[in-house]
């Protein structure tokens, strides 16, 4: 059984493209629609579905972002209204999208690409894929790289050199920058920061984290063969999406 979740805020559109799925593709299963991001990362996750069809511009989080934050093995297709420049990024990539509004020629394409690639189950190369096509569509850094973060712990306000920064991770409303002796917060939400950082010193590892290499220890795998990452002068371990994993293999 090949088991599909929809995410769309749109739930006419949602309800529209199942349907048209269900005519192309006799015997796909789906799991209930997801109205939102928070939704689809949820179900995500407590599902494990074979396919995902995310539309890009949902509340809570957006397509991207639940994307970069599955852990699983779940295909990541995008609906989009993007214009054709940002369709191409995928397409150079080798990940699907549908293009908003919803063609049948266009989607069958989709149905053959997908049921090809659950049989080739190549998950090393959906990865960095994956990876790649989110890259792309990643807000560019511009100017001088954050040397500096002004955060606070507590009523004192700390200038912490970027270099101490072990992590940097989301948490509702504030994002917590990590350093070896303490745990403070700023207000820059993950997206912003990774755009103000030396890409070659910090990588995305999940959606909701930021890795500063030069204080990665090491890497383990659990026996449902997910990645985390050892910190040093840390004692958590940090989970990594499977977007990001092909960045490690040669550890």
């Amino acid at each position: 059984m090949t088991l599909a979740l929809i995410a769309d805020d749109e739930l006419p559109l949602a309800r529209h493209l199942q349907q048209q799925l269900a005519a192309l593709w006799p015997g796909l299963q789906f799991a209930p629609l997801a109205r939102n991001g928070i939704e689809a990362a949820d179900r995500i996750a407590e599902l494990q579905p074979d396919i995902a069809f995310l539309d890009i511009q949902m509340p809570g989080l957006t397509g991207l972002e639940v994307a970069q934050g599955i852990e699983g093995n779940t295909r990541v297709v995008f609906v989009t209204a993007y214009d054709e420049y940002a369709v191409r990024a995928f397409e150079q990539e080798a990940l699907d999208y549908v293009l908003k509004p919803v063609k049948a020629d266009r989607l069958q394409r989709t149905v053959e690409r997908l049921q090809h690639a659950l049989l080739q189950a190549e998950p090393d190369a959906a990865d960095a894929h994956l990876a790649g096509a989110l890259a792309q569509l990643q807000p560019r850094a511009q100017g001088e790289r954050l040397r500096w973060i002004r955060a606070s712990a507590g009523d004192l306000m700390h200038q912490i050199p970027v270099e101490d920064v072990l992590f940097f991770r989301a948490d509702d409303k504030y994002t917590c920058v990590q350093t070896a002796s303490n745990e403070f917060l700023i207000r820059t939400p993950i997206v912003d920061l990774m755009s103000q950082l030396d890409c070659e010193l910090f990588v995305q590892v999940h959606r909701s984290t930021i890795l500063n290499l030069n204080h990665l220890a090491g890497t383990r795998r659990d026996e449902s063969s997910r990645l985390y990452l050892r910190v040093r002068g840390h004692p958590q371990e940090l989970p990594v999406s499977r977007a990001y994993v092909h960045l490690f293999k040669a550890m």
